[in-house]
């Protein structure tokens, strides 16, 4: 049975505290709230974010990955040089597995598939990427029905697990969209009806599993989805 899609929250105010889900002498991970950036942008209007937030309380803070601003989640930081650079080399080295929820536009036909389409930064309309098959750099994402469910104005909508193989600037959001399911409340991909039936963007990092950056056994995190 199709379940409706109700009481999503809006991230009007972005909560000043840091929701910390693990920390040890090499490894911080947070729960990013949508609307946050993941780095500070330019301007002093653009000085919150998550990594700033971090570094007040952990001084060797030190970025590995970003997420979007509209998108919430897991993300993980560093503590000092050496960890970054282990940290930075598993992503590079596709040694970390990515998982994230979305709730789409439409139900897909199949019960799950891969999006292998080759993105580039669309210059003209940036921070928007495109398709391109000519210049573009590999991208990879694969994906899950979890659920069939019915948006409140009863359009079809559908729940996905989201395994990004690559880490392309909005990847997910721009494959979505070019299999005609864009994100819910998705400002940049989206049409009109599908922003609508959401107050942010349903994109949601929920779990991480990689090696540690210290002894190399497997670090599992997570991340409850708050939609």
């Amino acid at each position: 049975m199709a379940a409706t899609v109700l009481d999503i929250a809006h991230p009007d105010v972005v909560p000043d505290c840091l929701r910390q889900l693990y920390g040890d002498d090499h490894v911080l991970a947070f729960d990013k709230p949508a609307g946050l950036l993941s780095v500070p942008g330019r301007g002093p209007d653009k000085q919150d974010s998550m990594a700033t937030r971090a570094r007040a309380q952990w001084p060797d803070a030190r970025v590995v990955h970003r997420l979007d601003m509209a998108t919430s989640g897991l993300m993980l930081l560093a503590r000092g040089a050496e960890a970054q650079r282990v940290l930075g080399a598993a992503f590079e080295g596709r040694r970390v597995e990515k998982r994230y929820i979305a709730v789409v536009d439409g139900w897909p036909t199949e019960e799950a598939g891969e999006i292998d389409l080759p993105l580039l930064v669309d210059w003209p309309e940036r921070p928007r990427q495109k398709i391109d098959p000519v210049d573009g750099k590999p991208a990879l994402t694969r994906w899950r029905v979890l659920r069939r469910e019915t948006a409140a104005d009863g359009a079809p909508v559908a729940r996905l697990v989201l395994m990004p193989v690559t880490g392309r600037s909005h990847q997910l959001r721009v494959h979505l969209q070019a299999i005609g399911h864009p994100i819910l409340g998705d400002p940049l991909y989206a049409p009109e009806p599908a922003q609508r039936r959401a107050p942010r963007l349903l994109l949601h990092a929920e779990s991480l599993e990689l090696p540690h950056p210290a002894t190399g056994a497997p670090l599992r995190l997570h991340c409850p989805t708050p939609f």
